[in-house]
């Protein structure tokens, strides 16, 4: 029996290698686009088809620009042979007020973060459609699509609406089979201390283990958190799935305003509750 096979989009670093590793380990051959790091995403296939024994592409894609899409899901589907698996998660966050609005940020991201998920949902489920390919796709959106922040109105309102988006993609696919669902990461270690830092932002040492203290859980996510996610929907396990976000955010978003200010729900920024037994 053949792999199953998969594309993923933004698949060299963070959430997307993420996803990319947990694939391999269970069985895909995969196809991931990059947008800059080459050596990266070369050295990532290099690691997967050594520990994994499965076929392992990456093509660079600024998808941004219209038609990089349709040509990343050809050189896809013909390097695969097929297509069982499309997981959108090439996207950039960028945090604007509307009083600092720019229409080139705003834009890009249209263009990046909703504009292409759409086209690569259209590419995908028209071609499992055509071939009889009882497949699945699975986009990365954000908790942020739930819960306002300050300076995310285009992040968090295009991601809001992807999450309404799948739901009526979904009717169209289901016909044939196709499931398609989306995973919301809340807050995920996908940058180092360091690279933090070379990016001009003032994060304390531990920026990531504060964080992680003022969520339910108390950590903060990693991306084998939202590759597990993934893979789980888009197994058979998940076969009556579809239409859904699921959220995967340790409880980030639950609590809102504290409703008891102490130092700890200070710290905490939710109402910190923990008994001793």
């Amino acid at each position: 029996m053949s792999n199953r096979k998969a594309l993923v989009t933004g698949g060299s670093k963070g959430i997307g290698a993420g996803i990319v590793r947990k694939l391999a380990s269970i069985g895909y051959d995969i196809v991931f686009s990059y947008g800059q790091h080459q050596e990266d995403a070369l050295e990532l296939c290099r690691q997967l088809h050594d520990e994994y024994g499965v076929q392992c592409d990456c093509f660079q894609a600024s998808l941004d620009i219209p038609g990089e899409g349709e040509k990343l899901f050809n050189k896809a589907v013909d390097k695969l042979g097929g297509l069982d698996l499309m997981v959108n998660n090439a996207g950039v966050t960028i945090m604007e007020s509307i009083i600092d609005l720019t229409e080139k940020n705003l834009d890009y991201m249209i263009n990046l973060n909703f504009r292409n998920y759409l086209l690569m949902a259209h590419f995908s489920i028209k071609y499992m459609a055509q071939h009889g390919i009882k497949g699945s796709v699975i986009s990365i959106t954000s908790s942020r699509s739930q819960r306002a922040y300050p300076g995310d109105a285009v992040y968090g309102g295009i991601k809001a609406g992807l999450n309404r988006a799948i739901e009526s993609i979904a009717l169209d696919a289901a016909p044939y089979g196709i499931r398609v669902n989306n995973v919301a990461p809340g807050a995920i270690r996908i940058r180092t201390q360091e690279e933090i830092k070379a990016m001009g932002k003032n994060v304390p040492t531990n920026f990531w283990d504060e964080l992680g203290e003022r969520i339910p859980l108390e950590r903060s996510g990693l991306p084998e958190d939202i590759a597990n996610a993934v893979a789980f929907l888009a197994s058979d396990e998940a076969s009556y799935i579809t239409g859904v976000t699921l959220r995967v955010d340790g409880g980030l978003i639950l609590p809102g305003m504290p409703e008891v200010i102490s130092d700890e729900t200070s710290a905490r920024m939710w109402g910190y509750v923990k008994k001793s037994f």
